[in-house]
C-alpha cells in the first residue's frame, strides 16, 4: 500500500496536519489538544483499515488479470460487492471475453491457412508432375508430331496453373475484404453474354448446345465483372459435366422480390454425398476420377454472397445438375 506515491504524500499531508491540529489544540486547552490528538489516530485508523481492504481486492484482480494472461483457459470471476471494484471487475470480464474470443478466431484462422496453404501445394503439386512428366517424354520423343502434342499438353497444364493460382488469389482478396465491388444497374442479357462469350469455341468444339431464356430489360445491382466471372465458373463446371453433344441452359426470372438466374446442364448430375460440400474450397467430389480443383464453385459462391445473393445446386429430376442464383430486390 505505501508504496503508492499518492498514499505516501496523502500519509505525510496528514500528519503534518495532525500534528498542527494537535499544537493548537494544546495552545488552546489541554483538552482541546488530546480531542484532536485521539480523533486523529481514529481517523488515521479507519482510513488505514478501508485503504488497506481497498488494496486487497485490487492485489485479487490484478492476480485474476495475471491468471488470465498466462493461462487462455482462465475465466475472470468477480466477487466484489456493488461499486467502483465492481463496475471495474466487470469491465474486465467483459475484456477477458472479447480477447478469449479473438483469441479463438486467430487461433481458427491460423488452423484455416495451415490447411489451406497444404491444399494449395497439393493442388499446384499435381500439374507440376504431370508437366515434368511431360518435359521428360518430349526429350525422348523423337517423332515431331508426337513432340508437338506433348507440347500442347504442357502447355494446357500451365493454362490451368495460371487459371488456379489467380482464382486462389481472388479468393484470398474476397477473403481479406480488399475486393471493392460496383454497386450499378447491371443488365442481365449483358451479364449472361459477357460470361459465354469466352467459352463459345471450346462449346462449338465440343458440340455443346446452348439455350438461354432472358426476359427484356431484367436487371440487378452488382458488380458486371465480377458476377460475370461467376456465372462463368459455373458454365465451366456444366461444360465438363455435359461433356461432348451436351446441352447446357440459362433460365432467368424477374420477380418483384428476387432476379433468379438457373442454369443447369445435360450431365449425370451430383452425388447425393457431394451436394452439402459443393461448395467447399478444394473439394472435388469423392469420385477419385473427378477432374478439377474445386476452386471455381467455391470462388462463385464468394462472389455472389458478397453480391447479397445466394446459390444452390441440386440434382434436375429429368436427370443433370441445377444451379439457382438469386439477388433480392
Amino acid at each position: 500500500m505505501f508504496r503508492n506515491r499518492e498514499v505516501r504524500q496523502f500519509a505525510l499531508f496528514f500528519f503534518l496536519l495532525t500534528a498542527a491540529a494537535v499544537f493548537l489544540g494544546f495552545i488552546i486547552h489541554p483538552a482541546a489538544g488530546a480531542l484532536a490528538g485521539v480523533s486523529a489516530v481514529l481517523y488515521g485508523t479507519a482510513f488505514f483499515l478501508f485503504t488497506k481492504a481497498r488494496y486487497k481486492s485490487l492485489v485479487h484482480i490484478s492476480e485474476q488479470i495475471d491468471l488470465v494472461l498466462h493461462n487462455a483457459d482462465h475465466i475472470f470471476i468477480s466477487d466484489a460487492e456493488e461499486g467502483e471494484l465492481s463496475i471495474l471487475q466487470s469491465e474486465i470480464t467483459k475484456m477477458t471475453l472479447r480477447i478469449r474470443e479473438q483469441n479463438d478466431a486467430l487461433k481458427r484462422e491460423k488452423e484455416h491457412l495451415a490447411d489451406s496453404l497444404a491444399d494449395i501445394a497439393h493442388q499446384l503439386r499435381t500439374p507440376l508432375t504431370s508437366a515434368n512428366l511431360i518435359l521428360s517424354l518430349i526429350e525422348k520423343t523423337a517423332d515431331e508430331k508426337e513432340r508437338k502434342a506433348l507440347l500442347r499438353e504442357t502447355e494446357e497444364l500451365f493454362v490451368q496453373m495460371e487459371w488456379l493460382i489467380n482464382s486462389l488469389l481472388k479468393l484470398s482478396r474476397l477473403d481479406a475484404g480488399i475486393v471493392s465491388f460496383q454497386r450499378a444497374t447491371v443488365d442481365v442479357n449483358l451479364l449472361i453474354n459477357t460470361a459465354v462469350r469466352p467459352l463459345l469455341i471450346s462449346m462449338e468444339l465440343h458440340n455443346i448446345e446452348l439455350r438461354t431464356d432472358v426476359p427484356e430489360g431484367m436487371t440487378i445491382q452488382g458488380d458486371l465483372s465480377w458476377l460475370s466471372e461467376a456465372i462463368q465458373n459455373i458454365l465451366k463446371n456444366c461444360m465438363q459435366s455435359a461433356g461432348d453433344n451436351g446441352r447446357i441452359g440459362i433460365v432467368c426470372e424477374d420477380t418483384p422480390l428476387f432476379g433468379e438466374i438457373s442454369i443447369y446442364d445435360s450431365g449425370n448430375g451430383f452425388k447425393k454425398e457431394d451436394l452439402p460440400r459443393l461448395f467447399e474450397r478444394f473439394y472435388s467430389g469423392r469420385n477419385g476420377g473427378t477432374a478439377g480443383y474445386g476452386i471455381g464453385l467455391a470462388l462463385c459462391k464468394s462472389i455472389i454472397t458478397r453480391h447479397g445473393g445466394s446459390i444452390t445446386a441440386k440434382n434436375h429430376p429429368r436427370g443433370g445438375a441445377v444451379f439457382c442464383i438469386r439477388f433480392p430486390k
